[in-house]
């Protein structure tokens, strides 16, 4: 992920103080959960809570859970400017179609497709920022579209196909989009942060509701659906779960442990997601990964990798 040079002490292989150990482990500690947090999504689809229905109680949870803490610093919000709130919430709303990703799609193709941000960021920078592309970001690029293709061929093709492939990829390009306006204009911290996040996701979950869950927005439609909720209570724990666990708590931790770590430890730690994601899929959703595909998940882990690390020249000042 692209973002102020960092010094030699900043890189991902230079000693680490206290601090910076405590926030690395956070990021791995938050990573991995995500890793796992197809598990609330599906459990939830379920329980007849799939589609855009689940992901949307979820964020509308975490907005709940969050109003006090973003009531009590309710300033920040009103002193952040315009660009860094709009980004935030595009944050959200980039979680939003990567968490309803999870139900139409392969959650390990869906967390591939998702990580491909470096591919998005780099083509940002050189269409709407004009900064020149280097061979180290065309490198990135080619990696990361070759891996999009090898992932997709184990599908039968090298395109994304159904909705679930779609959202991913889509997932990913958005939040290129949010993480590079947070990077320059956010201020909010964690509280207030996520709570703006969730608001984001309840948006966009409110604007794919017409195209993917049409009868949410009919009242009879809504209420036969609510009807046939099965265990109703065990339900609404599991969204609970992922509003508490994943929604407030593990975005809290990201959003704190970034002022404690530079963009590359930062970025190669959250890396444990894809790894956690990958591997629990094919235990507990019997969702393994093709040979093909796992060659293109390398790719795209590579060219994420690559976007990263410090150059020798940015990590030495």
């Amino acid at each position: 992920m692209p973002g102020k040079a960092t010094t030699l002490d900043d890189s991902p292989l230079a000693p680490a103080s206290r601090g910076v150990r405590l926030a690395s482990m956070g990021i791995l500690l938050a990573g991995g959960l995500w890793g796992f947090y197809w598990l609330p999504v599906r459990e939830l689809e379920q329980h007849h809570l799939g589609g855009v229905f689940g992901s949307l109680i979820i964020a509308v949870t975490a907005c709940l859970l969050l109003l006090p803490w973003a009531w009590h610093y309710r300033h920040r919000l009103r002193r952040a400017s315009a660009k860094g709130l709009v980004s935030v919430a595009l944050g959200g709303a980039a979680f939003m179609l990567y968490s309803i990703a999870l139900v139409y799609g392969q959650v390990a193709v869906v967390i591939l497709l998702f990580y491909l941000t470096p591919v998005w960021s780099t083509l940002i920078e050189r269409f709407w920022w004009r900064w020149p592309l280097t061979g180290r970001r065309m490198a990135v690029i080619a990696l990361g579209l070759g891996g999009l293709g090898l992932v997709m061929s184990g599908n039968g093709s090298p395109l994304p196909q159904g909705p679930g492939d779609w959202l991913g990829l889509a997932s990913g390009a958005l939040w290129a989009i949010a993480s590079s306006g947070m990077r320059e204009h956010n201020t909010l911290g964690p509280g207030e942060g996520s709570f703006l996040f969730a608001i984001g996701a309840v948006i966009a979950a409110l604007l794919l509701m017409p195209a993917l869950s049409p009868e949410l927005i009919v009242p009879d439609l809504l209420v036969k659906r609510l009807s046939i909720i099965d265990a109703p209570w065990t339900a609404a724990g599991w969204a609970l779960a992922a509003a508490g666990v994943w929604w407030a708590a593990s975005l809290a931790i990201v959003v704190w442990a970034a002022g404690h770590l530079a963009p590359a430890r930062l970025g190669i730690l959250m890396m444990s997601e894809v790894l956690v994601g990958v591997f629990s899929a094919a235990l507990f959703a019997g969702e393994p990964l093709a040979m093909i595909q796992i060659i293109g998940a390398a790719l795209v882990i590579t060219a994420a990798v690559m976007e990263v690390i410090p150059t020798p020249r940015t990590a030495t000042g």
